[in-house]
């Protein structure tokens, strides 16, 4: 893995949007706010070959060397998901064909990432500009392409391709392809391959679910295509890099169902990441964490925000002192790098009210003014703050297959697996819990790295993956599952046993009925939330316990008897099963309870939201704690760790004395302490 080499401050620059020439001014500017880095080229393939084979890369050269000039850095994107005019007026089979039909001209994310002539045109601009650009000092790294997905694409091409998966995948057996996949059913049995139909119509979630799993392999191929060829250009130091972004709710919120992100980062350096979250009164910092725990997860390294909000929408523009808090949130989730979309706000087209740092008048702004204090901040303590490594001892299992059935079955009131994941994911985050991503593909030795680990909604798995839960409880982990696991098999056929399955061994429970609750609470109060948390939500698995203890049981006229949550001992470790989808509330009850089974309530439990505490240690070798107040009111804590030094204002922390924090303030407190921080701190004072 490449090492940063420092904190990066930066903006996405487009000088060939700006209304009129202003570069000079933008980087006086830049170097005034402490920018370290920008991001050019990936939006504007239409202006560097205007015309098929004809191009023009002279605003690329001269922001080059500009940047190098003013000793500001640059990421140059591959122009690859915006394509020009003129490739669609002579090629029109380029855009993607999705089951709305043929694609229209004029968005961006159109085309079909398999036609192969938009490949052969996308491998000619990368390979033209990569190759000029190079050698260029300026140059540290290369984001290829920006925010890839399929985009839906479903056209012939692409089903034939589908077909020969398909056909290798089951060594041309189609009778075993009918059968895993149930197409007896409605008379969708397919006798002959080139029988094999459209699956954009197709009723079958497991078919349907098979070829979403087959276009996320597309993007996968297509990443892994392009960092191939960048690489070939790439030189010592430089990296390659790319924008993933999240399930779009008006904001970055879950799993994203249209890349196997941690598949499609096996081909970059260094894994970077879109955040876009609510602001003003309705900041929590959860959108924060939970993209930079994905990102941070993918490649097991510090990571890259490629792009997050300046000001962005009305509803987005930072109360003052909140753009303070989110850049620090990003280095306390582990990043290496915050960089803003975008630097100046556009005056025309799709984006014009998408805000950048600067306003339409180009001029400072209060954002701006805050902005140059991060600047300043990243700089000053880029020695302590740079390359933080976090270890956690709990991770959560997300995985792409259960979503896409999920997407097929959805859950009363619409409902997907995103909202159990967040639901499950917010909680641990209000509880001060870190947590890192695992995947259906994580090796086994990787999960005993962890006492805890939470799998939302595991709806679809394969055997050896239920199995592999089963064996990391019995040699001593701990678990925590939810509602809809383990109910299907990895081509979402519904196991033939009592449900949940194969992982009923570890929870030492079964059920058969599962209802959608109406007026259905928690009997009592048994996790001390308070009874109005134990209202039951969504769906409700009927439980009964074999060797379970009931941890928690329905209170309803009819289903009374049944429990809702169990815990069970399993050889050295213990499975507690959560049957429906509990309030935030409430499932901090039930995470309070474990975590202190597992032995993982500490003192970053004595303090909760809207006080969030993360940590990491440093290069030096110190633990670095971030405190941030995601609230409008000022907090006052005791702290309560080892003894310190807050590092924005150089006092010293006692352990036990009042830290307070204004409004959406922070303090960041590095553990002097620690053996690996005195002899830093020496041979510092040596060198002074």
């Amino acid at each position: 893995m490449p090492e940063m080499e420092r904190l990066h401050y930066g903006v996405a620059y487009y000088d060939e949007y700006m209304p009129y020439d202003r570069l000079d001014k933008d980087i006086e500017m830049m170097k005034a706010a402490g920018i370290t880095v920008v991001r050019i080229a990936e939006s504007t393939w239409s202006t560097h070959e205007p015309q098929n084979g004809v191009f023009d890369f002279s605003s690329v050269d001269r922001v080059l060397d500009a940047m190098y000039k003013a000793g500001i850095s640059v990421m140059v994107g591959t122009p690859t998901y915006a394509i020009p005019p003129w490739m669609v007026k002579e090629h029109p089979d380029v855009l993607a064909v999705t089951q709305n039909g043929p694609g229209k001209y004029g968005a961006r994310q159109i085309m079909d990432i398999t036609n192969p002539v938009y490949l052969f045109y996308a491998e000619r601009i990368i390979r033209k500009l990569i190759g000029r650009v190079c050698d260029h000092p300026a140059v540290i790294g290369y984001q290829i392409d920006n925010e890839t997905k399929h985009y839906g694409t479903a056209g012939t091409n692409v089903q034939l391709r589908f077909v020969k998966a398909m056909h290798e995948k089951f060594g041309g057996d189609l009778n075993e392809l009918n059968r895993r996949f149930g197409l007896t059913y409605w008379s969708n049995r397919i006798e002959a391959w080139e029988d094999f139909p459209s699956v954009v119509g197709t009723i079958n979630g497991s078919l349907g679910a098979e070829f979403a799993r087959f276009q996320r392999q597309l993007v996968t191929d297509f990443l892994t295509w392009q960092a191939g060829l960048v690489n070939e250009y790439k030189k010592p130091g430089q990296f390659v890099t790319h924008n993933f972004d999240f399930e779009w709710r008006g904001h970055s919120y879950g799993v994203q169902r249209d890349v196997n992100h941690h598949q499609a980062a096996k081909c970059l350096d260094i894994a970077g990441v879109d955040i876009y979250h609510p602001s003003q009164s309705e900041l929590t910092g959860a959108e924060i964490s939970f993209g930079g725990d994905m990102a941070r997860s993918l490649r097991a390294s510090n990571y890259l925000v490629l792009e997050t909000q300046a000001q962005a929408f009305p509803h987005w523009t930072p109360y003052p002192g909140q753009l303070r808090l989110l850049a620090f949130s990003h280095l306390a989730s582990g990043a290496s790098m915050v960089a803003y979309w975008h630097w100046h706000s556009i005056h025309n087209s799709f984006e014009t009210y998408w805000k950048g740092l600067l306003s339409h008048d180009l001029q400072p702004n209060p954002v701006y003014h805050e902005a140059k204090t991060i600047g300043a901040d990243f700089a000053r303590l880029n020695e302590s703050l740079h390359g933080l490594r976090k270890t956690h001892r709990v991770a959560m299992l997300v995985s792409n297959e259960a979503l896409s059935a999920i997407d097929w079955f959805p859950l009363p009131g619409g409902k997907n697996y995103n909202d159990v994941v967040r639901r499950l994911y917010d909680s641990l985050y209000k509880l001060n819990v870190g947590c890192d991503f695992i995947f259906p593909e994580t090796e086994a030795n990787v999960l005993t790295d962890y006492d805890l680990i939470v799998v939302p909604a595991l709806y679809s798995a394969p055997d050896r993956l239920l199995e592999k839960l089963n064996d990391y409880v019995e040699k001593g982990g701990h678990i925590v599952y939810t509602f809809k696991s383990g109910f299907t098999n990895g081509d979402v056929q519904v196991r033939t046993s009592a449900q949940p399955g194969i992982i009923a061994k570890a929870c030492g429970m079964s059920y058969q009925l599962f209802v959608e609750p109406k007026d259905v609470r928690i009997a009592g109060d048994p996790f001390g939330v308070g009874s109005e948390a134990g209202a039951v939500e969504t769906w409700m698995e009927l439980l009964t316990p074999v060797t379970a203890e009931v941890w928690a049981s329905y209170e309803h006229p009819e289903w009374k008897g049944h429990a809702a949550v169990t815990h069970n001992h399993f050889g050295k470790g213990k499975a507690t099963y959560i049957g429906f989808l509990p309030t935030e509330a409430l499932l901090k009850g039930v995470f309070e309870r474990v975590l202190r089974e597992a032995g993982l309530w500490g003192q970053d439990q004595k303090l909760a939201f809207p006080l969030v505490v993360k940590s990491g240690v440093n290069r030096a070798g110190c633990r670095v704690r971030y405190f941030l107040n995601y609230s409008g009111e000022p907090v006052e804590f005791e702290y309560g760790y080892r003894d310190g030094r807050e590092l924005l204002s150089g006092a010293d922390v006692r352990h036990g004395q009042m830290l307070n924090l204004e409004k959406w303030g922070f303090a960041i407190v590095e553990d002097r302490e620690s053996r690996a921080c005195e002899v830093a701190e020496s041979a510092d004072g040596a060198a002074d």
